[in-house]
């Protein structure tokens, strides 16, 4: 089964996280800047003449899909990387995905997410002897 990560960080712990990602063998991932908040609803900054609330706040959403057997490895390396210890850090999140399938070749499932190098290959070797 495949799974699909999504990931809301804060914009300064990318390249952490995508460092970490490609160290443990995750080549792709794909990034969107988007606005948003959590519990907290934004936050209280105080102006020279008056205080205001800014309600949605600056993360980058870090999307890629992966084996379930990468699932736990992949979201220590994103959650290690992306903490800071404070409100606000982000959130993941982890759907199933009934199928991929990779335009260029028409491959279909794990072997569309395979790529040499990458987390998904020791499975398929194994797989294979």
């Amino acid at each position: 089964m495949l799974k699909k990560i999504e990931a809301y960080i804060r914009h300064e712990k990318l390249d952490s996280v995508r460092m970490a990602l490609i160290q443990i063998g995750v080549p792709a991932i794909d990034t969107v800047e988007v606005q948003g908040h959590g519990r907290q609803s934004g936050i209280k900054l105080a102006g020279r003449h008056a205080t205001y609330i800014v309600d949605t706040l600056p993360r980058i959403q870090v999307n890629l899909v992966v084996g379930d057997e990468q699932v736990e490895e992949v979201v220590e390396a994103i959650r290690s990387n992306a903490v800071t210890g404070t409100q606000g850090d982000g959130a993941i999140f982890i759907s199933p995905v009934e199928n991929i399938i990779r335009i260029s070749t028409g491959e279909e499932g794990n072997e569309a997410l395979t790529y040499e190098g990458d987390i998904d290959i020791e499975e398929h070797q194994v797989g294979r002897d």
